[in-house]
């Protein structure tokens, strides 16, 4: 006997998965608009993996102009991300740029660049509904070779390009960028900011996956079907997930085949995806840098095998259910990451488990340093049996984009590590902002977005270049609790003041040299963001950008 009370209770809390799982939506209306949206169409088909034809890709774009000459001259894309039923709107996309009452899509058009935002809507082609928002990135990225063209022959004046990616947005610009130079086609585009995109795979909890497609199958319920194949089973997240349901169902079943423990995503989609991205690379033409929400510093979410959940629910009069989840283990462990069973007073009425191991080189990627999102928020409001459930949950977040895949570091997948982004496994990126701690998947903070102006104002800084001036050079930048200035060998110093700014303008630090030599070595312990360093002597002053990391 099925107990449809806990199944119905259940789906109705994860229903909302598809719109609210992956970045927060608030589709307030833009303002100042001179423009409503366009269609666009793909020039260059794709055929997906599992597909009969290739299909002509669709989206749809808005340009919202400077406030300063309303010319398009200067124009910053901004895509979407995993977005399926297309719940987040233009506006959304917009609006994911806000932070602390203010918008960087509204501080740069101050500034006279252009925002593109490009949406991934539902349509059809050939016949054929297709969900934008959660198709084959591929077919995304040949809509934005259409929308680059475009611009690139629509624009006035010779301004290259730069395009905001956040979450998959980003993998869509890296395939769009990076296939563009392998096809000798012209992208005209100086910048490329991945904004915690999953360049080596997304995460959700294998145990969400299992109870949702669990309570799909023994329901029948064609919307509860839909979560799974419109959300779960989409191409999207099908080429993303590093662990996915379809990799351990035993065939024609929901059940677990018990000897596919290990993480592993979905069959023909994952690997394949990551090897044609891998041999794709980045972009060379484009200066390609990284904002993520995963910490540098190891900082976990949570820990492996950890207990989320474990509560008694009463559904009705005499009907509970015992609800146990589990993240994935430690490295070589087994553990069971989801068990729920539901009782007609003390007799049961159906019992559903499953089993997770982790690899031996790395614990269980939920409990990772990364850009996180939470169990909560998939949830509804209102109904006093999911708020119970909320209430008993104990370890809300999750890791969904790994720190290590955000900065598409290559090192076997050990999620853990902390990345050594100039070592032996480097990233890809020039420059990254990293926080220290674990924040909310594609959230932005003041130091994040001090860090994208920076960029965008086209006043570049790397981690391998040097800054080089004929009387000091900064040994290092990004820079650590110590700021390190080499003197040029053949010159003589005197009276030399050097003083540290925040970028409102506050003094952070002030030192002064009578007569260096060789080179100059601040202690500052600052915080990560942005400082302007500024150094006086007879022969007049010269001045730096820091980054601390």
């Amino acid at each position: 006997m099925k107990n449809l009370y806990l199944i119905l209770i259940l789906f109705y809390s994860f229903s909302a998965f598809s719109q609210s799982y992956f970045q927060k939506t608030d589709n307030t209306p833009i303002n100042n608009r001179l423009v409503t949206p366009v269609s666009i169409t793909a020039s260059i088909p794709y055929q997906g993996y599992e597909e009969d034809q290739a299909l002509l890709g669709q989206g749809e774009y808005e340009i919202f102009l400077d406030e300063v000459d309303g010319i398009l001259d200067k124009p910053i894309i901004v895509l979407d991300g995993f977005d399926p039923g297309d719940a987040r709107s233009i506006d959304g996309i917009y609006n994911s740029l806000g932070f602390e009452g203010e918008n960087i899509g509204d501080i740069i058009r101050q500034e006279g660049f252009d925002i593109v935002v490009l949406n991934a809507p539902l349509y059809e082609t050939e016949g054929i509904a297709v969900d934008g928002g959660a198709d084959y990135i591929q077919r995304n990225a040949m809509v934005l070779i259409e929308l680059i063209n475009f611009l690139n022959s629509e624009k006035e004046g010779e301004e290259e390009l730069v395009i905001i990616g956040p979450s998959m947005g980003g993998l869509i610009s890296r395939y769009a960028l990076s296939f563009m130079e392998a096809n000798d086609m012209e992208h005209e585009t100086r910048l490329f900011i991945s904004f915690d995109a999953p360049h080596r795979g997304a995460n959700i909890p294998i145990n969400i996956q299992y109870l949702i497609n669990y309570l799909a199958e023994i329901l029948g319920d064609p919307t509860a079907e839909s979560v799974i194949n419109d959300v779960l089973k989409s191409p999207a997240a099908k080429e993303m997930l590093v662990d996915h349901i379809e990799a351990h169902l035993l065939d024609g079943t929901f059940q677990q085949d018990p000897t596919k423990l290990l993480p592993e995503g979905a069959p023909n989609f994952r690997d394949v995806f990551q090897e044609e991205l891998d041999q794709l690379g980045f972009p060379e033409q484009v200066r390609n840098v990284a904002m993520i929400n995963g910490s540098n510093q190891g900082i976990t979410t949570g820990t492996p095998g950890m207990q989320i959940v474990n509560t008694t629910i009463e559904l009705a009069t005499g009907i509970t259910s015992d609800i146990i989840m589990r993240f994935t283990p430690e490295a070589s462990e087994t553990n069971t990451v989801v068990r729920a069973e539901t009782f007609f007073f003390d007799d049961p009425l159906d019992l559903f488990t499953a089993d997770a191991m982790s690899f031996d080189f790395t614990d269980g990627v939920d409990s990772a340093p990364g850009g996180t999102s939470n169990f909560s928020a998939a949830l509804g409001e209102g109904n006093p049996i999911i708020t119970e459930f909320i209430e008993a949950i104990e370890q809300d977040e999750f890791c969904f984009i790994p720190t290590i895949s955000a900065l598409a570091i290559d090192n076997e997948q050990d999620w853990y590590a902390i990345p050594d982004i100039g070592g032996i496994h480097n990233s890809p990126f020039v420059n990254t902002f990293v926080p220290d701690i674990n924040e909310d998947h594609v959230s932005v903070t003041s130091e994040s977005i001090a860090f994208a102006l920076d960029e965008i104002r086209n006043d570049p800084l790397s981690i391998s270049d040097f800054i080089t001036v004929p009387r000091y050079r900064l040994l290092e930048n990004p820079v650590s609790d110590q700021i390190r200035i080499a003197l040029h060998p053949t010159l003589r110093y005197t009276d030399v003041q050097i003083q540290g700014y925040n970028t409102t303008g506050q003094l952070i630090f002030s030192s002064s040299y009578k007569n260096p030599n060789s080179q100059i070595v601040i202690e500052a312990s600052l915080k990560t963001g942005i400082y302007f360093m500024q150094i006086k002597d007879s022969e007049g002053s010269t001045r730096f950008k820091l980054i601390k990391k």
